[in-house]
């Protein structure tokens, strides 16, 4: 990635098989060959600029929780510091500055904190009621809310029990041992929830105006 980090692990779960397809076939489908169809041999025409990365891809079950799910990758991740998302959002977060705030407090957990984004849009008005600033989406300035993106020592499965949800027990256990610690974000962040949210990042992304389009 942009910021050096090229190992991934995707827990899978509901139609994990069509993810798996994807990977297994990627290699075919990401570039242009020539078949000799006499003896079956396959040659590639085009150079090989696919990114380095290396890609764990672990069945979890198909309606296994969030906790439970990272509980069974605790054998694969080791003894690593590592990452956690849930996937379902996109960002601007500087990964090396959150991986610093991380290393400095000692904590277990770094959760990224985001200010939540409004749900509708923004109208400024003058003293005769007229329009003077629209805005279609913005954000909230007060408050802050889980982003979904966080840095974890492996002793923080230790946390998890049983099959849960990692937002609710472990993180509570984690908070009330003084070991959950919150980067504060002030850059973009949006979570792909809807297809209102969907249509959202599309028309950001079709408009060259994607803030997590960081590469």
């Amino acid at each position: 990635s942009q910021y050096g980090f090229n190992e991934f692990i995707l827990a899978l779960g509901y139609k994990g098989e069509q993810i798996k397809r994807y990977f297994l076939d990627f290699y075919a489908l990401s570039r242009d060959f020539v078949v000799s169809l006499n003896d079956g041999q396959v040659r590639t025409i085009n150079r090989n600029d696919s990114e380095k990365w290396q890609t764990h891809l672990v069945d979890t079950g198909a309606t296994t929780l969030t906790g439970g799910r990272l509980k069974q990758l605790k054998d694969v991740i080791g003894q690593t510091t590592f990452m956690l998302t849930y996937g379902d959002g996109v960002s601007d977060v500087d990964l090396n500055r959150l991986l610093a705030f991380h290393r400095s407090h000692g904590g277990l957990v770094t959760l990224t904190a985001v200010r939540p984004p409004a749900r509708f849009g923004a109208l400024e008005l003058d003293a005769q009621n007229r329009i003077r600033h629209f805005k279609e989406k913005s954000i909230l300035h007060e408050g802050w809310i889980n982003g979904g993106f966080f840095v974890v020592e492996p002793a923080a499965l230790d946390y998890i029990e049983q099959d849960v949800m990692w937002e609710h027990a472990p993180m509570e256990r984690l908070a009330a041992d003084g070991q959950l610690y919150a980067y504060q974000h002030e850059g973009f962040w949006q979570c792909m929830d809807t297809v209102r949210d969907l249509k959202y990042l599309e028309s950001l992304w079709d408009g060259g105006d994607a803030p997590w389009r960081t590469w």
